[in-house]
């Protein structure tokens, strides 16, 4: 879940970190409860994924999204977060991120976005997937490669002594390399452990040696969204669904990710 156009992210005070920044370096047992927090997330999505289908209210992907986080042992994320009502953001075709779920039936053909989070211990896990209805054009199985390939591109690059820039270029040169696709750009990643929002933002576009230095310990949520047409967005009238201003259909990925020496660990991820 990204909240960059709402409002900017509250610096998360910690006991290590970076003062000047407000970026925190989490100990081993946050990262600890971080991976318990993403694994809740990524088999609820797990089971949100088995189950959307056309004739489904985004209302019934709700419930189930809450019943499998507190049945797992977390808490919604979500819910209550800045008045948000529910703890699943459902958003379909043009709808980018921040869907409230309702009365909206779910049709052959639709794509569907998912975002979720839980709270383990007051730790954090945040994670969205896109998923076709059914059979959908080509045009728009391309379009979801993109989103999600684009993803992994990121992740590729979180690792300590790499840059958040190294992050945002590889994101936006796999999306480039894949089409004429407009990267959203006024709703980014985030950083994330004891607030669901900290610093720093993670943009889906920019420079590759430039931004944050990653540190062993950070943890960002990388999320990039991306349209089959024009990068610009509108807010509905509900004041959270962010739609495409051209109508054109939009997908959105998203994992949290805990910055090591090494490979980085990707805590929303069970497969």
């Amino acid at each position: 879940m990204d909240m960059t156009s709402h409002t900017t992210a509250t610096p998360a005070i910690g006991v290590q970190g970076d003062a000047r920044t407000g970026v925190t370096v989490k100990s081993q047992r946050e990262l600890d409860l971080m991976w318990e927090a993403g694994q809740i997330v990524g088999l609820a999505h797990k089971v949100l994924r088995a189950s959307v289908a056309a004739g489904m209210t985004t209302r019934e992907l709700d419930a189930i999204a809450e019943r499998e986080i507190v049945a797992l042992g977390g808490k919604p994320a979500f819910k209550g977060y800045r008045g948000f009502p529910a703890t699943l953001c459902v958003s379909i075709n043009s709808e980018i991120v921040h869907g409230i779920p309702g009365d909206t039936v779910i049709k052959e053909g639709d794509l569907v976005s998912m975002d979720l989070g839980a709270i383990v211990g007051g730790l954090y896990g945040d994670a969205a997937i896109t998923v076709p209805i059914g059979a959908v054009p080509e045009e728009l199985t391309a379009l979801l490669e993109a989103g999600e390939a684009s993803l992994w591109a990121g992740i590729g690059e979180v690792r300590a002594g790499r840059r958040v820039g190294d992050v945002s270029a590889a994101i936006q040169a796999e999306v480039v390399r894949r089409g004429d696709y407009g990267i959203v750009r006024g709703y980014t990643g985030h950083g994330i452990g004891t607030r669901l929002h900290e610093e720093p933002n993670v943009p889906n576009f920019g420079i590759a040696g430039r931004g944050l230095l990653l540190r062993p310990g950070m943890a960002i949520a990388i999320e990039p969204m991306v349209n089959l047409g024009t990068q610009e967005t509108l807010v509905l009238d509900d004041d959270w669904t962010v739609v495409t201003a051209d109508g054109s259909p939009s997908v959105h990925f998203e994992h949290t990710i805990l910055v090591t020496d090494g490979d980085p660990v990707i805590t929303t991820k069970v497969d």
